[in-house]
């Protein structure tokens, strides 16, 4: 432990990222510009031979000096797992989907640990910062150490300390957020949050693996549980007659007691429509029913479809079936601003005015091609938003509230616009033909 600790010290030590995504390359940003060296692991070499040129292909990172960093030497990204021996601290930062059935699907991180232990040395310590159910660090980790004979928190350091990145925020960046950390043993915590605290503002520091954990649950089912909430409600104020949003910015005024959530089309990103079916899995073992949880994820999983069906009783209102119409979906990321398509409501809104017979179409300047992904087969190009092309439509629906669009300009051009985001609220009154969902 103390050539680790001397290491970290005077800034010799060696970090190795494994995930080069939305989450390990602003980890490696925030070693980087505190002059330490850092290895970054990737699978996919199309992104390591762009990392190389020094080109990022995130757009919102896009302010990241790869560049600078890859000619100096300090990073080295690479798909050469056996340049695992050269590191110091190795951060897992890698997928962890749900699979068909709702359920954990863990393999990208026992895949790592597997691709890592061949090179694996001692005073070295690794932390997972992928979010996952309590108890994963040690099930996934620590046992196959000691399996091999490691002492963890003697010869080696095994820690959790979950990534909290909100891609595209312009007020909290990597460095600002508090790091969590949590080691397997008094020693392994001492060691991660001291690598922490090179890049950190402020490292906080739990008991073990499983709170740290079980952090990142709860801060994302919070979230879920709560804007399940205000979507239930803005279904319920729309039949009422009742503008949700009018509502929301009212309670926001009381100075206490109250955090506005907003709706939507669904949820998206990684993180919220994820993580909280991490914690209903994992409680069954335990025998609990985690029904609140469950029941949330219900509400907002519905929620595409409820922007169809309201799509549908808008354009009969207007005597047009949804079979053979002609609709837009603006915006296809999962929140505004950024190049990140992840669980995106706009992906399930797609599929199902398909399934209905619509013909479709979407505008997302952050993806003039739909990309390929794993679970969906789409095949689209973005659409230009001329006066011809908006004029030959039967409705659009906005799903992401991109803030670049002129959203009176789609309004006085299309003969029916569905807004899901609010975007529309500053000259939505002077317009008959937008209607909330």
């Amino acid at each position: 432990m103390k050539e680790i600790l001397k290491k970290i010290k005077n800034r010799s030590i060696v970090i190795g990222v494994i995930g080069l995504g939305y989450v390990g390359l602003p980890l490696c940003n925030v070693f980087l510009k505190n002059k330490v060296r850092v290895i970054g692991f990737d699978i996919d070499k199309e992104k390591i031979d762009l990392l190389k040129k020094g080109k990022i292909y995130i757009k919102h990172l896009q302010n990241i000096s790869i560049k600078e960093y890859v000619d100096e030497g300090r990073f080295v990204p690479t798909n050469d797992f056996s340049k695992i021996k050269m590191v110091d601290h190795v951060a897992i930062c890698v997928p962890t989907p749900l699979n068909k059935n709702r359920e954990p699907d863990i393999s990208f991180i026992r895949n790592t640990v597997k691709s890592i232990i061949p090179y694996l040395h001692e005073d070295m310590c690794i932390s997972l910062e992928s979010t996952t159910y309590p108890g994963t660090t040690v099930e996934e980790i620590v046992v196959p150490l000691e399996t091999l004979g490691y002492k963890v928190g003697k010869e080696i350091f095994v820690a959790f300390s979950p990534e909290r990145e909100d891609p595209g925020n312009k007020t909290f960046h990597t460095a600002d957020i508090p790091k969590v950390v949590g080691g397997h043993t008094k020693n392994c915590t001492l060691v991660a949050s001291k690598v922490y605290e090179i890049g950190f503002h402020k490292v906080v520091v739990v008991s073990d693996t499983r709170v740290a954990e079980m952090t990142k649950i709860l801060e994302n089912t919070y979230r879920g549980v709560n804007i399940a909430l205000v979507n239930e409600l803005k279904i319920v104020c729309q039949k009422m007659g009742i503008d949700i949003w009018e509502v929301i910015k009212a309670a926001s005024t009381k100075p206490f007691g109250f955090q506005p959530f907003y709706p939507g089309p669904g949820l998206g990103g990684h993180c919220i429509p994820i993580d909280p079916f991490y914690l209903t899995w994992k409680a069954r073992e335990f025998e609990v029913a985690t029904r609140f949880i469950e029941l949330s994820g219900e509400i907002n999983t519905s929620m595409p479809y409820y922007v169809v069906e309201k799509t549908a009783e808008v354009l009969n209102f207007y005597q047009k079936p949804l079979n053979g119409s002609k609709i837009l979906i603006l915006g296809v990321a999962y929140k505004k601003d950024i190049d990140d398509m992840r669980e995106s409501p706009a992906i399930r809104i797609i599929e199902i005015l398909k399934d209905k017979g619509a013909k479709v179409f979407y505008h997302d300047d952050f993806f003039p091609v739909f990309p390929k992904l794993r679970a969906h087969k789409i095949n689209m190009k973005s659409s230009k938003l001329s006066k011809r092309f908006l004029n030959s439509l039967d409705a659009a629906i906005i799903t992401t509230d991109h803030s670049h669009l002129d959203y009176e300009f789609i309004a006085k051009n299309v003969r029916i616009l569905i807004d899901t985001r609010n975007a529309t609220d500053k000259f939505r009154h002077k317009y008959k033909n937008i209607y909330m969902a």
